[in-house]
């Protein structure tokens, strides 16, 4: 397997999961600021031109939640992917939770402003409105948090995974409070060997 990868981008809960799996895998850094993610050779990975990309061997699986449904139903013995039908529908219901309104809604707000509006001086305002909503976000999960140390009352998951990369983003890049329950899984996760490796190899702090 091989991760196209972005240090520090979402592809950072992939990598977690990876190495909570423990199967040999590749890493491949695209330079987002060089605009890598443009370049030919990065295109004929990943149309969309953006990371993560997973290269199975077989075939490259593009979009967070599919790649994490992927690695934890291919690798059972992990047990990142919940057997019963309940919990992988709160398992998805998660995934596409952060990544679809936390991530793409309020983060995406924050680091590319000037995606949502033609206008310089109404950028502060955009960020500010990112904060908003992925604060809201956030207290919307602590208000229907299902689970105790993790995401899922079955246990630990993919869906831990991808909470945790933008729970890492909201108190290293933005300044932002979690709500007390959020606050507790960044620190569990941050205790686990598997976040501290990743975060190691993509030259991160803890």
């Amino acid at each position: 397997m091989k991760l196209y990868y972005a240090p520090g981008a979402c592809s950072l809960g992939i990598h977690v999961i990876l190495e909570e799996i423990g199967k040999p895998y590749e890493l491949s850094a695209v330079a987002l600021k060089d605009g890598a993610q443009h370049k030919p050779e990065y295109l004929a990975v990943n149309p969309k031109a953006k990371v993560p990309a997973l290269d199975t061997g077989s075939t490259v699986i593009t979009e967070f939640p599919a790649i994490a449904l992927w690695l934890g139903a291919s690798n059972p013995e992990a047990q990142l992917w919940p057997a019963a039908p309940d919990a992988q529908a709160r398992c998805l219901e998660a995934l596409d939770y952060v990544v679809g309104n936390i991530h793409a809604q309020g983060f995406t707000r924050q680091f590319r402003p000037a995606n949502f509006t033609p206008s310089e001086a109404d950028q502060p305002k955009v960020v500010e409105q990112g904060k908003e909503m992925a604060a809201k976000g956030f207290g919307n999960l602590e208000k229907l948090w299902h689970g105790e140390e993790w995401v899922l009352p079955s246990g630990y998951s993919v869906a831990d995974a991808a909470l945790f990369y933008t729970e890492y983003w909201a108190t290293r890049r933005s300044g932002m409070t979690l709500p007390p329950k959020l606050a507790r899984h960044l620190e569990a996760m941050l205790a686990r060997p598997a976040v501290q490796r990743a975060l190691q190899q993509e030259g991160l702090a803890a």
